[in-house]
């Protein structure tokens, strides 16, 4: 009979296989180790007594044979037990990883599919989405149509002959038979078109192009005064270039003036300009700016802080040429008395500087502007230096629904950047020209109570110091106290009326009222009313004064 029959073991065949092979290993050791101890004692033992321990031993040894194969076979099967539980598990994490396998392979399979989906729905909603006014052509570039349609009706309490730009500096005294005219004209000059061209070369960096038109422009008298009023007149024209890794920012073309207030949250972005709310097209008085040719270069810090440098289009304004010696300030351009040409003899680009932060609450804005004036005299060239400094702030009093903006502005030669006109040079007694002190200052709210309405109310001051000359006792220079003024309180007066202006002042408010928001665009109706002072120095006769009141009424579709 087997061992295994004889102990009552039943096992599967390979497991008693198994068995059979250890039992006998485990028998054999330990029958050699039991006949090496038997030996050993053998020897040490006399020989009378040798046959007697020998057979002891063995007796023993076979005694002890069947403990030990039980004992190995129990460990056998807890090892049996421990292989089977290893394969169990090693199979369950195979099965678990092919699950898992599969899972991430399904679940790239659909992201893919959703994205697809995703993809088609945004080219579909950008051919059906009223609000989106882009069209996308080639590899990559975007177009971006704009623009509104104006019908615009101005009243002036005096006549200025002007159109939807109030020329502040130009409200007449009550010599001119325009004093006691009221003016009421409409316009829709101030329509305006504009295209935004856009691609991306890389990740970080954008290449873009701007234009934008209207048709204000003043036929002959035409300028680069401030505007760049030319006929058609290109309110802008630039190209843009962006590196937003670096944070370095390039511009080049006719744009508004580096000096000009950006909006809060933008920093120093072109299309960015604060411009007050009303349909005036020359804005308000105290409001810095100009809309000329620049090449300027932009740095960006995480989009907290902002330095930029820019070249800007240079142009003169010059009152009072009349001096003891022969000048070339008359020369086409050269003086306000020569408006067919109106270019002034600048030898160099003006240059800003403009540092703007935005920390977490606000927008700051500090600005440094140099200028030079040339004039020749007796066959010799004479350079004057400009300069001004300047500083602008937006507080979000209420968040997205009430902000204050306050500007300003102080220098010599600085007339040019500011919305009344006021001249940058006068002429000494000797033909050179001479800066004049001047600053400006703008004050603002602008309320936006719900999506429709947009309110705003500003105060603006522009004032000009005297450059007084005197030899011989004849006036030169700019607000001299001998100039005459008498004939400045009577229409048509034969007498003089000097009226160089010492400043001006503007209080204006308003509204607009979007109306219509649907799938044709946008509609809306405003209305604006200003009421503005001039003052003159003083001089033989007086210091006259003069005022006019306007108001604007404007309806506007924005298509796009």
């Amino acid at each position: 009979m087997s061992i295994e029959a004889r102990n009552g073991w039943t096992h599967p065949p390979h497991q008693i296989r198994k068995g059979r092979a250890l039992a006998r290993a485990a028998f054999m050791t330990t029958a050699c180790i039991a006949l090496m101890g038997a030996a050993t004692a053998a020897r040490a033992e006399d020989a009378a007594s040798t046959t007697k321990h020998k057979k002891a031993a063995s007796a023993a040894a076979t005694a002890a044979t069947p403990t030990q194969i039980v004992a190995t076979q129990a460990q056998i099967d807890a090892l049996n037990k421990q292989i089977q539980a290893l394969q169990s598990q090693l199979q369950a994490l195979a099965t678990q990883q092919d699950t898992n396998a599969k899972a991430v392979v399904e679940s790239r399979a659909a992201a893919e599919k959703a994205a697809t989906a995703a993809t088609q729905i945004a080219q579909q909603q950008k051919v059906t989405d009223p609000k989106d006014n882009s069209l996308r052509l080639g590899k990559g570039l975007k177009l971006t149509f704009g623009g509104f349609i104006e019908a615009a009706t101005i009243y002036r309490s005096r006549n200025e002959t002007a159109d939807m730009a109030t020329p502040y500096n130009s409200i007449p005294f009550k010599n001119s038979s325009n004093y006691d005219r009221d003016e009421f004209r409409g316009s829709a000059r101030q329509s305006r078109l504009s295209l935004l061209a856009e691609t991306d070369v890389g990740p970080d960096t954008h290449l873009g192009a701007y234009f934008e038109a209207d048709f204000l422009g003043a036929g002959t008298t035409s300028n680069s005064g401030q505007s760049n009023s030319y006929v058609p007149r290109m309110r802008h024209g630039f190209l843009s270039a962006d590196w937003n890794d670096t944070g370095w920012h390039l511009l080049a073309g006719q744009t508004f003036s580096l000096v000009t207030t950006d909006k809060l949250g933008t920093g120093i972005t072109p299309r960015n300009e604060l411009l007050p709310a009303g349909p005036d097209a020359q804005y308000a008085v105290g409001f810095d700016w100009t809309r000329a040719w620049t090449f300027r270069a932009t740095k960006d810090w995480d989009k907290k802080y902002w330095l930029a440098i820019a070249l800007e289009g240079p142009q003169a304004s010059i009152n009072g040429s009349t001096s003891l010696v022969s000048n070339s300030n008359t020369n086409p351009g050269g003086s306000l008395l020569n408006a067919t040409a109106n270019y002034s003899t600048d030898i160099a680009p003006d240059l800003v500087v403009k540092f703007a932060a935005e920390p977490g609450y606000g927008h700051y804005e500090l600005f440094g502007l140099a200028r030079e004036f040339q004039s020749r005299v007796a066959g010799q060239n004479y350079t004057e230096t400009g300069w001004g400094i300047g500083a602008a702030a937006v507080l979000p009093l209420m968040p997205k629904v009430l902000d204050f903006q306050a500007s300003t502005m102080v220098g010599q030669g600085v007339g040019r950047y500011a919305s009344a006109g006021l001249p940058d040079v006068t002429v000494n007694p000797y033909g050179r020209l001479s800066p004049l002190t001047e600053v400006t200052a703008l004050a603002g709210l602008v309320a936006h109570p719900d999506a429709d309405w947009d309110l705003y109310a500003y105060y603006g001051l522009e004032q000009a110091d005297s450059k007084a000359f005197t030899v011989a006792g004849k006036a030169y220079g700019y607000g001299n106290a001998l100039s005459v003024n008498t004939g400045c309180y009577t229409e048509n007066s034969s007498l003089a009326c000097t009226g160089n202006t010492r400043s001006i002042r503007e209080v204006t408010a308003g509204y607009w009222w979007k109306f219509y928001h649907g799938n044709m665009g946008t509609m809306q109706f405003g209305m604006q009313a200003e009421y503005l002072r001039r003052d003159a120095f003083q001089g033989v006769g007086g210091s006259p004064s003069t005022d006019d009141t306007v108001v604007y009424s404007a309806f506007r579709f924005y298509p796009f």
